[in-house]
């Protein structure tokens, strides 16, 4: 065998180790019984040393130099020797039993804070969720120094390959300058028109599972490869043609769940698109999580927000829960799914005040990471956060600083990727009905197809063959740019253009 056919047998090995460790964490956080979580932990702990044990095979060393001298290799092949090098490059600086600490340290603390955000106890998690954020400092400290950046920086890497935060910083405080008095202008505008009325439950959690699936169906997702789930936080996961979603139910507002789903199954048709040929390779996997994170916001907030989503979704939300009245009209619906209002939950935020919540999140996972906040003075600093960016102070902790699942299962440095995310979704979804003028036409008669044809092409099916740059510069004609984000929040917001 080629030194490159080596190392493609032996990271189509980890691939299907990552695919049995995905389905265990999708088991823990839907269907694991409590008396079970030591034993996950466990378990899952030595899936993830095996996986550290693989990427950083000693036989890799000598297999990639002479792979990448191999000329006979195509662009794709290239491709995958440039992530397999990335991955490799920052995992052999992470010991095993560093590695192996921090699964145990994840797996205790998710399990705590399910308890500590129903009882809104951030006392309770505080010693576990402390034992974690050190491990990540640990983590991000090494791999800083073989790849030259910050603490922060190098777990952003992990999310964001080539991001940095001295860009994201000035991007979210130019957002952080313009969001509040857009909102304000926004509220202003809403407050002139007369109030909408809103369908009145209740809404039962099994007719709101039907509709959640019927339009997942709409959007396009392959059933035979996945399956819809309930869970405290909802997320997109499982393994490579495997891919599961849930959602989480309010029978006083089916608006909520509706739209998380939509929001997953936009995650989960990216994962369901990618190469086939590709699948069980660092070049087929999913470009970083700010394009990941722009598929679920596309379908979410650009398509089925649009009055031509709702219009087509009023009569089957009718028929779903027996409405009928004004409050059941299309035009209430649409101003329903497009109300700005200042709230403290992240995942019911709407387009406007959503990245607030996240600025707030990305400054304080970066001062924590750097040690300039005491975790025991998360709460205080978040509510103080809340108030200066959205005007609001979560009455508890359960609607502060506990809403998220990321900080209790390790996953620092993600938070940014969800607005770059919606930037991202902007311009992809205007570059798309530039290139097929049809597209929204078509999702007024609930027809997806050519707006995920236009995804496959040029986003899903390229995986991670580019660059994030590259790949959104030939998708879209530029680099990411927030004047396409603004310009959208203006026209659906403040009616201009």
């Amino acid at each position: 065998m080629t030194a490159y056919a080596e190392i493609a047998a032996h990271f189509g090995r980890i691939a299907a180790l990552s695919n049995a460790i995905g389905i265990l964490d999708w088991d823990n956080a839907t269907m694991m019984p409590k008396g079970a979580a030591e034993t996950r932990a466990e378990s899952l702990a030595l899936l993830q040393v095996l996986r550290h044990g693989m990427i950083t095979d000693p036989r890799l060393s000598g297999w990639l130099p002479e792979a990448e001298a191999d000329n006979r290799l195509g662009e794709w092949e290239r491709a995958n020797l440039r992530e397999i090098r990335r991955l490799w490059t920052v995992q052999t600086v992470v010991p095993a039993d560093l590695v192996e600490a921090s699964s145990k340290a994840v797996s205790a603390c998710e399990m705590a804070w399910r308890q500590a955000r129903a009882d809104s106890d951030f006392a309770a998690l505080l010693p576990k969720l402390q034992e974690v954020l050190r491990l990540q400092r640990e983590i991000g400290r090494a791999k800083g120094e073989a790849l030259g950046l910050s603490a922060y920086d190098a777990l952003l890497n992990d999310y964001e390959p080539g991001g940095r935060s001295a860009k994201i910083d000035a991007l979210f405080d130019d957002l952080a300058g313009f969001l509040p008095g857009f909102t304000e202008e926004v509220l202003a505008a809403q407050a002139r028109r007369p109030a909408t009325p809103r369908p009145q439950g209740p809404f039962p959690v099994d007719s709101q599972r039907a509709l959640g699936v019927a339009m997942m169906g709409v959007l396009g997702y392959d059933f035979e490869r996945g399956r819809l789930d309930v869970s405290t936080h909802p997320f997109c996961g499982g393994a490579d043609n495997d891919v599961r979603i849930t959602t989480r139910y309010d029978e006083t507002d089916f608006t909520r769940a509706l739209m998380g789903v939509l929001h997953e199954t936009g995650h989960a048709l990216y994962e369901q698109g990618r190469p086939q040929a590709w699948m069980n390779q660092p070049v087929g996997q999913a470009r970083g999580m700010s394009l990941h994170e722009s598929q679920s916001l596309l379908m979410e907030m650009q398509a089925c927000r649009s009055r031509e989503f709702i219009t087509f979704a009023t009569p089957r939300m009718r028929d779903a829960f027996g409405g009928s009245g004004p409050a059941w009209e299309a035009e209430a619906l649409w101003r329903h799914y497009t109300r700005v209002e200042r709230g403290f939950i992240r995942v019911d935020a709407d387009e406007v005040t959503y990245p607030a919540h996240v600025i707030l999140r990305y400054r304080l996972e970066k001062a924590m990471i750097a040690d300039e906040l005491p975790l025991a003075d998360l709460p205080a600093a978040w509510n103080d956060g809340m108030k200066a960016l959205l005007g609001v102070v979560p009455p508890d902790d359960r609607l502060g600083c506990l809403q998220d699942i990321h900080w209790p299962s390790g996953g620092w440095g993600y938070f940014p990727t969800y607005t770059l995310g919606a930037m991202t979704a902007a311009q992809i979804f205007d570059a798309a009905n530039r290139a097929e003028p049809g597209i929204l036409p078509a999702i007024g008669r609930g027809d997806f197809a050519p707006l995920v044809g236009w995804l496959r092409a040029n986003i899903h099916g390229q995986a991670s063959r580019w660059e994030t740059d590259e790949l959104l510069t030939r998708a879209t004609g530029r680099p990411l740019d927030a004047a396409v984000f603004k310009a959208h929040l203006r026209r659906r917001y403040a009616g201009e253009g």
